[in-house]
């Protein structure tokens, strides 16, 4: 693990409740910083008793001020609302940030174009930047819980289409090195941030079903089939483009396995064998319940 000397930071953690920023604050916890959690629902956090847990909502960065308060470094993220809609209030809440004495700044890239990564790579506070750049996150499997439970099987297109996978927990530990590096070493630069193995829809249902203990088959749809399902889950038409795009033509930094990880934080990246056998439950159908 790379040794920075973090003198009990305080860091703000945005998006504190969602997989990956649940991950930055328990990394950042077993550095010995000192965490505080912005959400729009503190009641609803669930956090250790040590996370500082606030209200308040990126998109609305009136409410920012007693969150940044005392803060050296910040995690954002790019979506907010209630309707998780891309944050064009960047400049605003940078701003802020810089003016609360805040230093350092990690984004997560939300997948394409973004308003708020925008303004935190150009940002004129000083402000030191990374963005975090990670391929598809392996706990994307748990969408295929219920079909494995229910049927045993999953069916999904373009089977043969790889995937460096990443698991959430890594993606905390690239964060909470940035947020609390103080040698500017992470200033700049755009992580990308993947699993150890490019791995086909193959080989995880192959990986999830020896976690579970029993096999799981595999149902090869056509894209016109995948594109009837998207429509009955009332999937927008440019979700639906974007998706089969992704599947049909994987772009290379989603299927080319990076050395982040290890080069960040000194130790390797999680496997998906590591990540399933720890959610090996949720795909085992429960008493009583069909798994054929």
């Amino acid at each position: 693990m790379t040794n920075t000397r973090n003198d009990a930071q305080k860091v703000l953690v945005t998006g504190a409740t969602g997989s990956v920023g649940r991950q930055v604050v328990a990394e950042l916890l077993a550095r010995g910083a000192r965490v505080r959690a912005l959400t729009r629902n503190p009641a609803r956090a669930g956090f250790p008793a040590e996370v500082e847990v606030v209200r308040g909502d990126l998109a609305d960065p009136a409410t920012l001020a007693p969150a940044l308060d005392g803060v050296e470094a910040v995690h954002l993220i790019v979506f907010g609302g209630e309707d998780y809609a891309p944050l064009a209030t960047g400049p605003e809440i940078l701003a802020r940030a810089a003016k609360a004495g805040v230093r350092r700044v990690t984004v997560l890239h939300g997948g394409g174009p973004s308003p708020l990564e925008d303004a935190v790579r150009g940002n004129e506070h000083g402000l030191e930047w990374t963005v975090l750049m990670p391929v598809e996150f392996m706990s994307n499997a748990l969408f295929w819980a219920d079909d494995i439970k229910t049927h045993g099987r999953v069916e999904e297109p373009f089977t043969d289409r790889v995937s460096s996978m990443v698991h959430e927990g890594d993606i905390g530990a690239v964060a909470a090195v940035a947020l609390l590096s103080r040698d500017g070493g992470h200033h700049g630069k755009a992580h990308v941030i993947t699993g150890p193995a490019a791995l086909s829809v193959h080989d995880k249902v192959r990986i999830l079903g020896a976690a579970r203990g029993a096999e799981i088959g595999l149902v090869e749809l056509t894209a016109e089939q995948a594109v009837e399902r998207m429509r009955a889950q009332h999937m927008p038409q440019e979700t639906i483009d974007f998706m089969l795009e992704v599947y049909g033509n994987t772009p290379v930094e989603g299927r080319t396995v990076a050395t982040t990880v290890q080069d960040v934080t000194g130790r390797p990246a999680r496997t998906f064998e590591e990540w399933a056998a720890a959610h090996a439950d949720a795909f085992r159908a429960e008493p009583g319940q069909a798994d054929v």
